[in-house]
């Protein structure tokens, strides 16, 4: 992870003042307006296309991966898709910290990647965030949440509209609300 990046972290929360800093804000601000007037509208096979504009806004794109352009990311800098790595159709990616997709690692239209949440404890409410990784070949399936700091690992699936804040092991297949563990996927490389 570059330390060009790690400005994105909370400035001063006892001061009551934003979350972020300027440079951030205004990173976002013009990602935001980027993405709707370049990206937002264009059609699945210009992958290419919005793969450079994420690229060009910091983020870290292999080969062949693929975010749709309903798709919101909230700050490139914080995202790395490797080779062959999709976000779907109006997934949310809100990344306030990393959130890294391996090689194949597939997240299904209308999924939430959450990588913050808020001290419920602190009188400011003080924003935490914790990275989120998605293992090589792991499916999150349509509508399903990873909360912060989740790992899904190598070949693992999260079923539809499920809702993961622990880690899912490798070829481990979660389903449900919290979710729970159904089964190994078959042929999923090797099992523990």
């Amino acid at each position: 992870m570059n330390k060009h990046v790690l400005d994105y972290r909370v400035t001063n929360p006892k001061s009551g003042g934003p979350s972020f800093s300027l440079k951030n804000r205004i990173i976002r601000a013009l990602w935001i307006v980027v993405w709707a007037v370049f990206a937002s509208w264009t059609p699945p096979f210009m992958a290419s296309w919005r793969r450079s504009l994420l690229k060009l806004f910091g983020a870290r794109m292999g080969p062949g991966t693929c975010v749709y352009g309903s798709a919101r990311v909230w700050y490139p800098p914080l995202l790395e898709m490797k080779s062959g790595a999709a976000l779907g159709s109006k997934v949310n990616c809100y990344n306030q910290d990393w959130v890294v997709l391996d090689e194949g690692a597939l997240v299904s239209q209308g999924a939430h990647l959450c990588a913050g949440s808020h001290n419920i404890n602190d009188e400011s409410f003080q924003l935490i965030t914790k990275p989120i990784y998605i293992g090589k070949n792991a499916w999150i399936a349509a509508e399903a949440f990873v909360g912060p700091g989740v790992t899904i690992q190598d070949d693992a699936v999260l079923g539809a509209r499920a809702v993961a804040f622990s880690d899912i092991g490798r070829g481990m297949v979660f389903i449900g609300n919290p979710a729970k563990f159904l089964r190994y996927r078959k042929n999923a490389g090797k099992q523990p």
